[in-house]
């Protein structure tokens, strides 16, 4: 079986002397791949070309035409600092100066002349900090997307129901969603009466789609019939806010924000601001916010659209009659925000269905990431993920047994102590695959074998037994292993590793 070769990993080394970058090469070249630039000026060219390729940056500070703080600025200012680790590599040690390189962004400081150890226990932490501080961001990132896509997703189903039964033109729910979310925001920049933070927004937004759910108890005749009302006809069409209320009392989760706003909406957003909406008369504040917003949008998407009663109005005309009153009375507050984004609202509601439900899922989803920033660069991220190693390290360091950890991405694998040392190996190897050390000991096939066992088990069968022989002191020495396979909280589970010991077995028993 042909063993699939691990990422390799790309480190740029940027310093002015060509012994230093050479003495670099040559300690980590075997597991790496070295990109060289003799000076500031190089450095930033070379990351402006492949940023997306490099992994570390091992930055020296004294540098002809561009120094390494040039180096740092410029990575601030195109934000290549978020993505890509600096280690400062210098003979200056004093601590302003190295304030100065942490302040601006640098992971970590190595101070010349080199210690090979020192150089590739930092490299090697850098790197798989940063792997799995990727890993974690991508799996938020596809949560969040992938929530952003199902509500989009319900959103449209539900246009599709509610708006099958009353023949209107299959937008007026997004239009609804969309208004309320330019209002909610407007608002939200007027005053801070009302608490709306981003999530409270995206939760009115979501919930107004339900405001006219209770239509489905209406029957067909009134609903679609066109011309005026009787009073009879218009008072059983008036039920269907105190339905929508019903059917949201009788939903699980009552507790849950979502439904409670999808409750206000449903019952009030036929209030007026003076006290002559239904179904309970409520004036001014009484009405919630969430109804107030809505019952807005509401009246201008009626107004602008075709109904089987009426023509549409053009923007300019909904305006002025919602201005004029002529609509009912409205918080002045609200008539503000309608007014001051009249354009915006205009040039959205033109939109169809998909490209705007598209445009909402990817809206939402980068503003959730933002608050996932943290997950970057940051120092407390960097600082949970170096302690979770030590703790791992220490306990690792405490056992006399022949432990090991194995993570795929970055493919590194570490010994416990007891383990290098019978191995005659060091405690971490990286892409342990193509590591000529691994290769002496171990049949590749076979290698290839456990790799394939553990990754061919299941989040909740995880575990192997592994039998094999190694090259030992210049014969095979029989080993046993039992391994755990490390799976991804993701859906599907990823692969990520495995853990595990070795026990040594005599010579005596056979070996499958």
């Amino acid at each position: 079986m042909a063993l699939k070769r691990e990422q390799r990993y790309t480190i740029l080394v940027a310093d002015d002397s060509e012994m230093n970058r050479s003495i670099l090469r040559s300690m980590l070249e075997e597991s790496y791949d070295i990109i060289e630039a003799e000076d500031g000026i190089q450095a930033v060219a070379i990351l402006q070309q492949k940023e997306q390729e490099i992994s570390l940056v091992l930055l020296d500070i004294v540098m002809p035409n561009m120094d390494g703080f040039g180096v740092l600025s410029a990575m601030n200012q195109y934000n290549w600092i978020d993505s890509v680790p600096v280690i400062m590599i210098s003979a200056e040690s004093t601590h302003t100066f190295i304030e100065r390189a942490y302040d601006m962004g640098v992971t970590d400081y190595i101070s010349r002349p080199f210690d090979m150890m020192v150089v590739r226990r930092r490299v090697i932490n850098t790197i798989m900090l940063y792997a799995k501080q990727r890993r974690l961001q991508g799996m938020v990132n596809e949560q969040i997307y992938q929530k952003e896509k199902v509500n989009n997703l319900m959103i449209s189903i539900l246009s599709h129901i509610v708006e099958f039964r009353n023949e209107e033109s299959g937008l007026h729910v997004l239009h609804i969603q969309t208004m309320t979310e330019i209002l909610l925001k407007s608002l939200a920049r007027k005053t801070n009466q009302y608490k709306l933070d981003r999530e409270t927004i995206n939760l009115i937004s979501n919930a107004s789609t339900l405001h006219d759910v209770g239509k489905i108890c209406i029957p067909s005749e009134i609903l679609n019939k066109p011309g005026r009302f009787t009073n009879e006809e218009f008072a059983i069409m008036k039920q269907h806010s105190q339905m929508g209320a019903d059917m949201m009392k009788g939903v699980p989760f009552q507790d849950e924000p979502l439904v409670r706003y999808a409750y206000e909406i449903c019952r009030w957003h036929h209030e007026r601001y003076d006290g002559r909406g239904y179904p309970d008369g409520l004036k001014g504040e009484d009405i919630p916010i969430s109804a107030q917003v809505v019952a807005l949008a509401d009246v201008y998407d009626a107004l602008t659209s075709v109904r089987v009663y009426k023509p549409a109005h053009p923007h300019e005309k909904a305006l002025s009659m919602i201005l004029n009153g002529e609509c009912g009375s409205f918080q002045p507050l609200l008539l503000e925000c309608l007014v001051e984004n009249s354009e915006i609202i205009q040039r959205e509601m033109a939109v169809d269905t998909i490209t705007r439900g598209d445009q909402r899922v990817m809206e939402n989803t980068a503003a959730e990431m933002m608050q996932y920033e943290d997950l970057s660069t940051t120092e407390r991220t960097l600082h949970i993920l170096e302690q979770e190693r030590v703790i791992h390290h220490f306990f690792f360091s405490m056992s006399e047994q022949i432990l090991f950890e194995y993570t795929s991405t970055p493919s590194i694998l570490t010994l416990s102590p007891p383990g290098a040392r019978y191995f005659g190996v060091e405690e971490t190897t990286v892409d342990p695959y193509h590591n000529k050390r691994t290769r002496e000991l171990i049949d590749l096939d076979r290698l290839a074998e456990l790799a394939q066992l553990l990754q061919s088990t299941t989040p909740e069968e995880p575990m192997v037994e592994f039998d094999c022989s190694i090259q030992l002191g210049g014969r095979m020495q029989p080993i046993h292993i039992t391994g755990r396979a490390m799976w991804s909280s993701e859906d599907p589970p990823q692969y990520t590793g495995a853990i595990g010991k070795v026990e040594k077995r005599e010579e005596k028993e056979e070996i499958q």
